[in-house]
């Protein structure tokens, strides 16, 4: 049977991925070596690297004055880092879920961070609108998907201060006005490869402003320096990110990504606006993520919710069971959740509704 994966993260890769990737671990750019054996400092790995870096700027379109890195570790690290790097006294911070949350708690060991706007009040079923940046902030973060709750900011703001994203769960989704950023940063385990890598695009002439003392590893300068090299880069995954977005160029790159992602998202959100069984948690249709797609069971029918799981699992539906925060459904459509997949989760609603 085949299986329909939904889980929010580590998520779905492409089928080419997935194969490409098999083939490096068992012979690595010719070199008859695994890539989960061969050197970092290998002329093989370098180009590997310089040639997903490379990629990156061209789906991208990153302009010129802008560098790319690749990190160990997760997103979450940049919650630390941002700040070290970029505030001197004062940052300003969108709160819209608890990845959002996290980022401005840990900025308040470095400065005041002001949360301008947040959508707490209402469990983060809404994007905040028409708040007001401080001027004398030294940059705004925003979180642009929210993974958890199932909300997105699909355009990028005009501030006027630095900005900041993370963009995690929804990095290549979209076009990005790259130019509008100081930094963006994503974890890999959504949209690029697996766990264990962090993408950054970083303005350079953002660097250098802080009065801190930044310990080596942590100061940005280093990594950009090195090319990502300052320490050992995890090689498999820099290499998995490297097929993915080789996928992603032959498929047409993120404006073909996105029309896709609005077909499916569009497909699943259409049934359960429908269905008499399920309510989404997003009211606005402006606010919903194409990336994360949360829904609960009707209240009349709460008691169906496992039952809704059993069955869609028989169906080879896996991970649509919502975060323990909100408990429901979140099927998350990543770019590599082929359209499919969706329409079988969508007949599955339709099959179980049947059934009631």
């Amino acid at each position: 049977m085949k299986k329909h994966n939904f889980y929010a993260g580590p998520s779905i890769l492409s089928q080419y991925t997935l194969d490409k990737t098999v083939e490096g671990i068992r012979d690595f750019a010719g070199t008859g070596l695994s890539v989960l054996e061969v050197s970092h400092r290998s002329k093989e790995f370098v180009a590997c690297i310089n040639d997903t870096m490379a990629r990156v700027k061209e789906l991208l379109e990153v302009p010129e004055g802008y560098k790319v890195i690749f990190l160990g570790g997760g997103a979450s690290m940049q919650f630390a880092m941002v700040p070290m790097n970029l505030m001197n006294k004062k940052s300003a911070y969108l709160n819209t879920g608890e990845w959002a949350g996290r980022a401005l708690r840990e900025a308040r060991f470095y400065g005041e961070a002001v949360e301008v706007a947040s959508s707490k009040d209402k469990m983060f079923n809404y994007i905040p609108k028409n708040y007001v940046v401080p001027a004398d902030a030294d940059y705004f973060h925003i979180t642009t998907n929210n993974t958890i709750y199932g909300t997105e900011l699909k355009k990028d703001p005009d501030v006027g201060v630095p900005l900041v994203g993370d963009m995690s769960s929804d990095i290549f989704s979209r076009p990005v006005d790259v130019s509008k950023y100081s930094v963006i940063y994503a974890g890999a385990q959504k949209n690029i490869a697996p766990a264990g890598v962090t993408l950054l695009i970083i303005k350079e002439d953002a660097l250098g402003k802080v009065s801190r003392p930044i310990p080596t590893i942590l100061d940005y300068r280093s990594h950009i320096k090195a090319e990502s090299m300052f320490n050992t880069p995890p090689v498999f995954a820099v290499f998995a990110a490297q097929q993915t977005l080789r996928w992603l160029k032959e498929l047409g790159g993120v404006k073909a990504i996105q029309k896709i992602n609005i077909e499916k998202a569009a497909m699943l959100y259409d049934e359960i606006d429908r269905n008499k069984l399920f309510v989404s948690t997003i009211k606005d249709p402006e606010d919903r993520s194409l990336m994360n797609i949360c829904f609960v069971m009707a209240e009349e029918y709460k008691d169906l919710e496992q039952a809704f799981v059993d069955f869609a699992k028989s169906k080879g539906i896996i991970g649509i069971t919502g975060h323990r925060i909100v408990g429901g459904f979140r099927a998350s459509t990543y770019n590599a959740m082929p359209v499919e997949s969706v329409k079988a989760l969508v007949d599955a609603m339709k099959e179980f509704e049947a059934r009631t």
